[in-house]
């Protein structure tokens, strides 16, 4: 695995259908096959208004003003993230229902005729938490970033959504849930009972 390394994403949209809407924000933290931190980098992108419903401004604090003034042209953003990524390493996109990012991102590149610079793989959140809640026993209301990192102790259960910051907040849970996973085998391993000697003849028994 060390040939690998994963970029923890987020990214806002001007709505639901990569087809309609546009992207506005992008958060990545590129991180070692050990999720050790390596970069990191956030973009407004500047986007279309019209390509921006009412619901996902409000979602993600989007100011026409603010975005024209900070933001950067989608071919400039993709450009300056694909930067970040290491050539000699095999970059697999990791986040909370990536492949809804993933979607988005692969439209923008295809469009800004930037080859795609990602493994086909992805790592998500939501399978982890959801193989968390099975080792321990627990009922899930829900597969979202705030019920994954409100169970974690991470948030209060309010989160606002900003690309960088999620991105930031799916790494620290993803950490906090294979730390949890990981130890408790050992732990069931140090406790489980000695055998009980076989009392049948030719056993270990008296």
């Amino acid at each position: 695995m060390a040939g690998f390394a994963f970029l923890f994403l987020d990214c806002e949209f001007g709505g639901l259908d990569p087809e309609l809407h546009d992207i506005t924000e992008i958060g990545a933290i590129l991180t070692d096959y050990r999720l050790a931190e390596l970069a990191s980098g956030e973009w407004k992108v500047r986007a279309r208004p019209e390509r921006i419903t009412p619901e996902a401004a409000e979602i993600f604090g989007y100011d026409p003003e603010l975005w024209e003034r900070e933001g950067v042209p989608l071919r400039k953003a993709l450009g300056e993230l694909v930067a970040l990524l290491p050539t000699d390493r095999t970059v697999v996109p990791a986040g909370q229902n990536v492949r809804m990012d993933v979607a988005f991102l692969e439209r923008a590149f295809r469009n800004c005729g930037i080859p795609w610079p990602f493994d086909y793989h992805v790592i998500d959140l939501a399978t982890l938490f959801y193989a968390w809640s099975l080792v321990h026993g627990e009922e899930l209301g829900a597969l979202s970033l705030r019920h994954a990192a409100t169970r974690a102790g991470l948030a209060d259960g309010s989160i606002p959504h900003r690309a960088l910051g999620d991105a930031r907040l799916t790494l620290e849970t993803f950490r906090h849930y294979i730390g949890c996973l990981a130890p408790r085998a050992r732990e069931e391993e140090s406790a489980a009972p000695p055998p009980t000697p076989d009392p049948t003849p030719g056993g270990d028994g008296p």
